[in-house]
């Protein structure tokens, strides 16, 4: 067979590959995303959601850039939260329940309707690099493609293998197949590979569950989508629940210790910290007497229920002993039992923050082949891979998101400087300027972006500009005085003491038990606007002095993140940095003096010394 052509291949069709290939063909590249089973596009392999604590964050940036997984959350949600309501407006994240088949359908639905997209079922067993720049990819029915830039984005499905009691097969998730072979062409060309580990709990049948023992978790009504171009507020349709593990539960685990794999040595694979097995967590946290699971429904077209929080990879007759030992589950039908899966993934500080592969130009690397975990964090990675191999492809200096631009940032130079020792997720107490990297606020920070790469279409353009002239209009309006008879009532139902003279809005706002909403249902001043324009507003105001605290805070970051490091400047060469810092900078070649600064090993002091060596080597050369 001749090699069809290709401007850009991506493997894998999860979050990172949906992201990759759609971004690489909406910027007009002839893109071909290859998958192992198109029945796994977009699957939601673990828990039936999208969006938490700072992964909405990471879904409202993606779709500020002009991606898809936002649109899709709003298209097949069953229910919507806002967690941490009651928090400030730095930790607030949504969170929706998706319903995992319609998520996977729309999805495939998209991607086959993408002009300059092919989507193709095939294994891929090997790249060969041309000395041209040429990447031939083969898969393992013999067919061979040439293309420009290649994507990994192949999930957890390198070499993996599941895991339950002494039971072992080498599969990907939910039974689906795995690649056996592309590991090999990794190591071959050089890259160094991890092996992590991760888990997902048990699915019961909804008709054994006794809901009248548990707590119901209702959505939200009335707040924004993930989406800033979906205008249709999606009601609630399914309920979570909360129960808990007791000490009958922490029993039974107790005393199968000695069969869990985590424990045994069966599993080698290092497990994530921030989202532990059930049995991982009775033994690190032995004082505590229960633990929080969460019920949720994966679809409306089937009874299946995720039990989040009890992952586990313990035989299948423990894990049935431990649901049934808990409220509300004592006659569980279970439906697909618990496992835990190994994988293979790179070290991600073999990239550069562009996800470029630093020995190979063209290849491009995203999702949980970084040593990453989460759909969100998935995505986020892979439109910024799309984006960048598109712009390499087109010959166009490469994006690199800051940390003060958005999450997305954060979680790439984070994995990329400090690299991972376990799967990584995101929080926000990863991102130094969380209160500006808000939700309601990355079309704002990212849209101008996506627009200057040729993601965002016109359709969302003039969204976002209307946007900002809302935003002014209302503006306006926060300057309207007020006498203190007309306010009188606001402020005695708030508990606020009356001013002695006439006030403005702006000024009400800052007042702590007064919000925009409160003031709309008395003044009605807001009415011509969205609720989203008034939440903005509203923390824009509340927060001034904080955001322009941290706005000045990100200028001095800037300027370290724009002193760039050039890239034949010679570490060995200059004296006054320490031996171990040499050795770490020639090992990562940051970018920049900011990223240098990120890196373990390389103190301030050393900082020091190379800003003035680098300074010194630019003018050198300038001459």
């Amino acid at each position: 067979m001749s090699m069809e052509k290709f401007d850009a291949i991506v493997i894998g069709a999860g979050h990172a590959g949906c992201e990759a290939g759609l971004a690489l063909a909406r910027t007009g590249n002839k893109t071909l995303l290859l998958t192992l089973n198109l029945d796994a596009v977009a699957f939601l392999a673990c828990n039936p959601s999208i969006g938490g604590t700072a992964k909405g964050q990471l879904v409202s940036e993606i779709d500020a850039l002009g991606g898809e997984m936002g649109i899709n959350a709003d298209k097949t949600m069953i229910q919507i939260r806002m967690l941490n309501g009651g928090k400030g407006p730095a930790v607030q994240s949504l969170r929706a329940q998706t319903d995992k088949i319609d998520y996977h359908n729309e999805m495939k639905k998209t991607l086959e309707s993408c002009p300059n997209l092919y989507l193709r079922q095939g294994e891929v067993v090997d790249i060969i690099c041309e000395e041209n720049g040429d990447k031939i990819v083969k898969t393992a029915l013999g067919i061979s493609y040439i293309c420009k830039a290649v994507v990994f984005a192949t999930g957890v499905y390198l070499k993996s293998r599941i895991i339950i009691g002494d039971y072992t097969k080498e599969s990907g998730p939910n039974g689906f197949s795995n690649a056996m072979l592309l590991s090999e062409c990794l190591q071959r060309l050089g890259i160094k590979l991890l092996r992590f580990k991760t888990g997902t709990p048990a699915r019961i049948n909804g008709r054994s569950i006794d809901y009248s023992k548990l707590e119901k978790q209702q959505g939200d009504e009335n707040i924004q989508n993930f989406s800033f171009i979906s205008d249709k507020k999606r009601n609630n349709k399914a309920c979570c629940y909360l129960t808990y593990t007791n000490e009958n539960t922490h029993q039974i685990i107790k005393d199968n210790l000695d069969k869990a794999p985590v424990f045994s040595g069966l599993i080698k694979g290092v497990g994530p910290r921030y989202c532990p097995s059930i049995e991982t967590k009775i033994v690190r946290f032995a004082d505590k007497n229960r633990h929080q699971l969460f019920l949720e429904p994966e679809s409306l077209s089937t009874r299946e229920v995720y039990i989040q929080g009890f992952s586990t990879s313990m035989p299948v007759d423990v894990q049935e002993k431990m649901i049934r030992s808990i409220v509300g589950l004592e006659n569980a039908e279970i439906m697909r039992d618990s496992y835990a899966i190994e994988y293979d993934c790179i070290d991600p500080t073999e990239l550069n923050p562009t996800l470029e592969l630093k020995k190979i130009k063209g290849l491009f690397f995203a999702g949980q082949i970084n040593g990453t975990s989460g759909y969100e964090e998935a995505g986020g990675q892979g439109i910024i891979a799309g984006i960048n191999a598109n712009l390499y492809i087109k010959g166009k200096e490469q994006l690199v998101l800051k940390r003060s631009d958005g999450y997305i940032g954060v979680l790439i130079d984070d994995i990329v400087t400090k690299g991972t020792n376990e799967p990584y997720r995101m929080m926000t107490s990863r991102a130094e300027y969380r209160l500006f990297l808000r939700q309601d606020n990355a079309d704002l920070r990212l849209t101008e972006i996506g627009r200057k790469v040729g993601l965002v279409d016109d359709e969302r353009w003039n969204k976002f500009l209307d946007k900002k002239e809302k935003l002014k209009e209302i503006e306006e309006v926060l300057k309207l005085k007020f006498k203190v008879a007309e306010i009188e009532e606001l402020f005695k139902e708030n508990g606020e003491s009356l001013p002695r003279e006439s006030i403005t809005i702006k000024d009400m706002l800052k007042r702590s038990n007064i919000d925009a909403f409160k003031i709309n249902d008395k003044l009605h001043m807001f009415d011509q606007f969205s609720y989203e324009i008034i939440n903005e507003m509203n923390i824009m105001v509340k927060y001034e002095g904080y955001l322009k605290q941290q706005e000045e805070e990100i200028e001095k970051f800037k300027k370290n993140e724009m002193t760039l490091i050039p890239s034949d400047f010679d570490y060995r060469k200059y004296h006054g940095l320490r031996l171990e810092a040499v050795e770490k900078l020639e090992e990562m070649k940051p970018l920049s003096i900011g990223q240098a600064s990120r890196i373990s090993g390389v103190s301030p002091s050393d900082i020091a010394v190379l800003s003035v060596l680098v300074k010194k080597y630019v003018s050198e050369n300038k001459k």
